[in-house]
């Protein structure tokens, strides 16, 4: 291939760069939103489903599931609350390595938020049948199942930290 052609190449890879970077940081975006929401409906589900059973079992005890079943919705937060960190650095003028931060950090959120949701979920289900059987365990409960949520905060904090790099990947 001689230089023109390479050159020519280069330039079309460039131009088309442009909307391939914006198209990954929306991406990126769409996953970190869409994943942590996920698992917080999931999350929802799991542990309100495992309350129901529980009230019925036992009266007097729906604060205390309403409580633990909200538990696993704050993933999805995360998630919403990373979208309005991240979005602002999405232009149209974005390079492929900004594009690929976003990304990242979209997945990091979007998955971790995910399966922390999820497994927190089976933390408080667990907790919610204990109660509705008569145990004294929501305070234990509430502890253990905030153990996932350090990982969706780590996963947030990550996406602020690749936030303050962005701008230097230009």
């Amino acid at each position: 291939m001689n230089p023109d052609t390479l050159n020519t190449v280069a330039q079309s890879i460039t131009m088309a760069g442009g909307g391939l970077a914006y198209s990954l940081a929306w991406i990126g975006i769409f996953l970190m939103v869409a994943l942590s929401g996920i698992g917080s409906a999931w999350g929802t589900v799991i542990g309100g489903s495992a309350s129901v059973g529980a009230m019925k079992k036992r009266e007097g005890i729906f604060a205390n599931c309403m409580i633990l079943s909200a538990l696993p919705g704050t993933q999805g937060l995360y998630g919403f609350g990373a979208f309005f960190i991240l979005n602002g650095h999405i232009v149209p003028e974005i390079n492929l390595l900004q594009s690929l931060a976003i990304l990242t950090a979209g997945l990091i959120m979007g998955v971790v938020g995910l399966i922390s949701a999820y497994q927190q979920a089976q933390i408080v289900a667990n907790g919610i049948e204990s109660i509705g059987q008569g145990n004294d365990v929501f305070t234990n409960t509430l502890i253990l199942g905030v153990f996932p949520e350090l990982y969706a905060i780590i996963a947030f904090a990550s996406c602020f930290l690749i936030s303050g790099v962005i701008p230097g990947l230009a």
